[in-house]
């Protein structure tokens, strides 16, 4: 029987090296997350041993994650990625609901998340009005979602470059704090601390909130060259940098601040830098923020569009999403969808104090909820043949995928609550929530155009 995706024409082609895709890791991962959440983990945290063993195990648990994740995308390569693994896992349905959930929850809110982060520094160097960061936030997904459907080789390049112009200006950051004497306030009296727990649990979900993204490499396995070990060894590589970069990133804030410095900071990197270099450093860390937003933006724009691209691959409903253009090589359609949906959100953001927390509070819900059924799924996937007729295996099985499934759950539990401590009521948890629930209807409406496959 003719699949879905040669009935559709043009098809994703190999053209992804291991460096493009670890670029892309390296890129959604490393975002705003690390100038924002040490504060909040040194908060939490007794003693700078504490804080750093903590931001330790958020890479190891990441790295569990991602062996989990590398099996799936060895064993089923497909630009569907977790849509496709639920899918097939689970039956049409489940996949359905996460590719409904993703095209207008957590990938659309995700991407409108992080645009208001580009707004938000970028009034700081020049202010649009009273909307300023709506203005520039709707500026960047128009941008960077004009630059995807131009074409892939495009956005590779603006990847890469992104990703190494982030690279080099953490590097900087980092250089500023660990050569700089360290600060006064690191060595004043640590009476404060003893009101101060030795471990919350509030740490660790902001710094596995500060690690999250790479699991977006499952989507990029029917484009890479190596289906078999690239997605394996892309995982690899990019955790290991990420984890590297975060340890001497905070190495830099505690040589610079101290634990007691930081947990009075509410913009951490930027305290560093008018430490080490004045207000000058701070201008450029503006411009480093800024080039990490769109680095994550643009990643984030990147993989989002091929689950969309699926669901219109497998539905007559969103037909027109399933057809992969091969002059830009990608998925035009599913791209321009995304944007218009992330445009939406962005003005429904606007009317809000926040535009970053009511978009954090749309999206994480409905994330960990899919990430735990994804992890659900590998052991179903176990039982059934793969694609590949010698996939990578995830070590120390069923532990190692146990042990992943129930991050999700205290994930999953941590980032409602979050959602509503942080605004009960708030309109993005309802309007998300609302839009989780709109995908059953269409569900039924969408049965009866299924592609056989």
């Amino acid at each position: 029987m003719t699949s879905p995706a040669a009935a559709q024409g043009a098809q994703p082609r190999a053209s992804l090296s291991l460096g493009d895709a670890v670029a892309m890791i390296v890129g959604i991962v490393i975002g705003v997350g690390i100038f924002r959440a040490p504060p909040i983990v040194a908060g939490s945290t007794g003693s700078e041993s504490v804080f750093l063993a903590l931001w330790i195990a958020g890479g190891v648990i990441s790295f569990v994650g991602a062996l989990c994740y590398a099996e799936l995308g060895s064993a089923y390569p497909n630009a569907g990625g977790e849509y496709f693994f639920l899918r097939r896992a689970f039956g049409d349905w489940p996949g359905f609901l996460f590719a409904w959930a993703r095209m207008t929850v957590i990938q659309t809110g995700a991407i409108a998340a992080i645009a208001f982060v580009v707004g938000d520094y970028a009034t700081q160097m020049l202010s649009l009005g009273e909307k300023s960061s709506a203005i520039y936030a709707a500026l960047a997904v128009a941008l960077i979602t004009g630059l995807n459907v131009i074409g892939t080789t495009q956005s590779k390049w603006l990847q890469n470059t992104l990703t190494l112009v982030l690279a080099l200006s953490v590097l900087g950051v980092v250089v500023a704090g660990l050569t700089a004497a360290p600060a006064a306030v690191a060595a004043a009296p640590a009476a404060a601390d003893k009101s101060v727990p030795l471990f919350s649990g509030l740490a660790l979900i902001f710094i596995l909130l500060t690690y999250g993204g790479w699991n977006e490499a499952a989507y990029l396995t029917a484009e890479m060259r190596d289906t078999r070990r690239g997605i394996v060894r892309a995982l690899i590589i990019g955790i290991l940098i990420i984890t590297v970069l975060y340890l001497l990133l905070n190495l830099a804030y505690l040589n610079a601040l101290g634990l007691t410095g930081m947990r009075e900071s509410k913009a951490v990197a930027t305290d560093l830098m008018k430490v080490t270099w004045g207000d000058s450093g701070a201008l450029v860390l503006g411009a480093a923020v800024v080039a990490a937003a769109l680095s994550t933006l643009n990643a984030t724009v990147f993989t989002g569009a091929r689950t969309n691209y699926a669901l219109g691959r497998d539905f007559a409903l969103f037909g027109l999403l399933g057809k992969w253009h091969e002059r830009s090589d990608s998925p035009v359609n599913a791209l321009l969808l995304q944007g218009a949906i992330a445009l939406l959100l962005v003005l429904l953001a606007s009317f809000t104090p926040d535009g970053f927390q009511t978009m954090v509070a749309y999206t994480a819900p409905a994330f960990w909820l899919f990430f735990l059924l994804t992890g659900i799924s590998l052991f179903v996937l176990r039982r059934k043949p793969p694609v590949n007729a010698d996939p990578f295996r995830v070590p120390l099985y069923p532990l190692t995928p146990i042990l992943f499934c129930a991050m999700c759950v205290y994930m999953l539990y941590s980032s409602f609550n979050y959602a509503m401590s942080l605004d009960p009521g708030s309109i993005g948890a309802i309007v998300g929530i609302a839009m989780l629930c709109a995908g059953i209807p269409v569900m039924f409406a969408a049965r009866g155009t299924q592609r056989q496959s």
